[in-house]
Parts: structure tokens; sequence; C-alpha cells
């Protein structure tokens, strides 16, 4: 299983192309190799999966059964746009414009850590979806966590 923590400020060079940094890039399972799977996440971010990770998630959605209407659009809406990236010698990869525009990526990005996936986000976006009040995260991980 793949384990990603941290937050990190990149930059995407004239080529839309991003770096993975290297502690991020040092926890790709080997069987990954170069190849990883860009989804748009469900806030306005993009989701980054290595192989292994993502066909966890393709099998259970794929497997739902097409004749449930609900389960066809879930289908439908996560499949979307999905693709395969490779990375460079570099550890860089192309994010596809349409990608770049759903997520409002500009030239900066954070790249967040989030255990299995990576995220990867406009700065200015990130900082409207963050908690504010550190009590209201308290709050969250007691509901959550003290189950």
């Amino acid at each position: 299983m793949s384990f990603f923590t941290g937050e990190y400020e990149c930059k995407l060079d004239a080529k839309g192309r991003l770096v993975l940094p290297a502690r991020i890039k040092s926890h790709l399972p080997e069987t990954t190799g170069n190849e990883l799977v860009l989804r748009k996440g469900f806030e306005a971010c993009l989701v980054i999966y290595p192989l292994v990770e993502y066909k966890k998630i393709f099998s259970k959605i794929a497997g739902l059964s097409e004749f449930n209407e609900e389960y066809r659009t879930l289908q439908r809406n996560f499949f979307r746009g999905n693709t395969t990236v490779e990375l460079d010698t570099m550890g860089r990869f192309v994010i596809p414009k349409l990608m770049l525009s759903y997520s409002g990526i500009d030239k900066d990005a954070l790249v967040i850590g989030m255990g299995n996936r990576i995220e990867v986000w406009s700065p200015t976006l990130f900082e409207q979806v963050m908690i504010k009040d550190q009590s209201e995260l308290s709050k969250l991980a007691q509901k959550y966590l003290d189950e």
C-alpha cells in the first residue's frame, strides 16, 4: 500500500509539466513504474493514484451493476476524463489543459499527500476549502475518530 503525506509547494513549467516532489516520488510503489492515473477530484483539485491503488477503486466502481441508474451515474462521472500519465526521467508529467482549467491550477500548485493518493491544488482554492478554526477540526476528529 502507498503512503503519501506532507504538503509541497510546486511550480508548473511552461509546458504544463509538474515535477513530483522527491518525498512523494520515493513512496511510489515499484510495481507502478512511471505510470500514474490522474483524475478530476470531487472538489476542484486533481487526484493522482499509483496504478495499483487506482485498480482497487476501479474494480469497486466498475463492478457496480449497470442496471442501477445511480451506479451508472457514478461510473460515468468517476471515469470521465481519467487519464494515465507517465513520469519522465526528471519525475515530471504533463497535466492536460482541461484538467488545469478544472482545478484552477496555473503556475503554482500544492501537492498534498493523502495516504493512498495525492491531491494537486491551486494554492488559492486549497485555502478556501481548509478549516480556518482549529476547534472545528477538533470536532471533526472527535466525531469520526472517537467511534
